[in-house]
């Protein structure tokens, strides 16, 4: 596995979350999520507007293999979605931390991120999981 981003947070269900400028969040999946799926063939995008509660499904992704939800990570709307990802779903396994992103949210609350793992504490989580 390569290095990963040092100014992304992850979740434990292989999101990763890269805070913007803006405030904004771009939220895509691990390059270990989609090592995992293997060759992405289609990503069910949220609708723009979308209001979403942590735990609740943000997109789906599906590989030659299997299905998977993307979960929403925090409480939020969704601003803005990859709409390449819809003629390319291929981007999230060829770039999964830049143009494979799969949305853009407004968090509710900004303070839920500290709460997310930064990259070593994600690196550890993924040596305990093959352990």
């Amino acid at each position: 596995m390569s290095e990963l981003p040092g100014d992304l947070k992850y979740t434990d269900e292989h999101e990763w979350l890269r805070i913007e400028d803006d405030g904004s969040v771009v939220v895509g999946i691990t390059e270990h999520a989609q090592e995992a799926l293997g060759d992405l063939v289609y990503v069910e995008l949220p609708e723009i507007d979308q209001i979403l509660t942590s735990g609740d499904g943000l997109a789906v992704v599906e590989s030659v293999k299997a299905a998977s939800d993307v979960y929403a990570p925090l409480d939020a709307k969704v601003t803005d979605v990859n709409e390449a990802l819809t003629d390319a779903p291929e981007l999230v396994n060829s770039d999964p931390y830049g143009e494979g992103w799969i949305a853009r949210i407004e968090p509710e609350d900004r303070s839920v991120l500290d709460e997310l793992m930064d990259a070593d504490a994600y690196q550890a989580f993924l040596e305990k999981l093959e352990s």
